[in-house]
């Protein structure tokens, strides 16, 4: 376990990189003995100082929760992280590739909350009932971290890689459509680059919505009303660099366009 000094210490220098856009190295290289526990107290440490500078928070993200990203991370395990209301965006939006240390996109589904949501026993139905509705979503992934031999215990620390979203006009209450077989075509520049199916995410995309409150129950949590949540990823991530024109095609649940200016 990592003393209070150095979680601390790890906390600053996260906030540094994400003022700078850039990265540190990794934390694993540097304290072989930092545990999942540390990194969670890292990454809380850092979002009480950016709830403490103003900023606001609207939801959470799930991350690694399909086989395509943990093969692309060699990470087995979800993780969990933040965000914040100035990471949202919408379809039809520039982004500046300049706020971030890198860009890779995702695809995704994003939750909204009609109710709280507690464990420690929720179920795939549970989280079902609490939704208010379904809505496509893009995650922009954003590293403070050296990529090349991350573990969770680095990516949880870095807010789960978290950069933004984007998100899609169109809203599904669970009941209107199976949400498993959601497609995701995904294109940069014109060309088809990742696809997927929502079924890809732990068997249902709302399972993670579930598997979240059971997490959050063992920190002495819940999921509140009106929070947003980012399902996690049923394709591989997508590089992306400035001047790339981004389309993602849900089907049944529209399309998402945006630019990185």
């Amino acid at each position: 376990m990592l003393s209070a000094e150095d979680v601390s210490r790890i906390a600053d220098e996260l906030a540094e990189a994400d003022r700078t856009h850039s990265v540190i190295p990794r934390i694993t290289a540097r304290y072989p003995e930092a545990t999942v526990e540390d990194s969670y107290a890292i990454q809380g440490v850092w979002r009480d100082r950016m709830v403490a500078s103003g900023r606001r928070l609207v939801g959470r993200k799930i991350g690694l929760t399909s086989k395509a990203m943990q093969q692309a991370t060699g990470i087995t395990e979800p993780d969990y992280g933040v965000m914040f209301d100035d990471t949202v965006y919408h379809s039809g939006d520039s982004i500046p590739v300049d706020l971030f240390s890198n860009v890779r996109i995702e695809v995704e589904l994003a939750f909204v909350l009609a109710r709280p949501l507690e464990g420690p026993d929720c179920t795939l139905d549970d989280a079902l009932a609490a939704i208010d509705y379904a809505v496509p979503a893009l995650e922009v992934l954003n590293s403070h971290i050296e990529l090349e031999g991350r573990t969770i215990v680095d990516t949880i620390s870095d807010n789960a890689a978290y950069g933004a979203m984007v998100l899609g006009t169109e809203h599904r209450r669970p009941d209107e459509i199976d949400l498993r077989w959601v497609p995701g075509v995904l294109s940069r520049n014109g060309e088809i680059e990742e696809t997927g199916v929502a079924q890809g995410v732990l068997g249902h995309p709302a399972t993670g919505v579930a598997w979240l409150a059971n997490k959050f129950h063992q920190h002495g949590a819940r999921l509140e009303a009106g929070e947003i949540i980012l399902a996690g990823s049923f394709t591989r991530p997508m590089w992306v660099s400035q001047g790339d024109e981004v389309r993602c095609d849900y089907g049944p649940m529209g399309v998402i366009e945006c630019r990185f200016i």
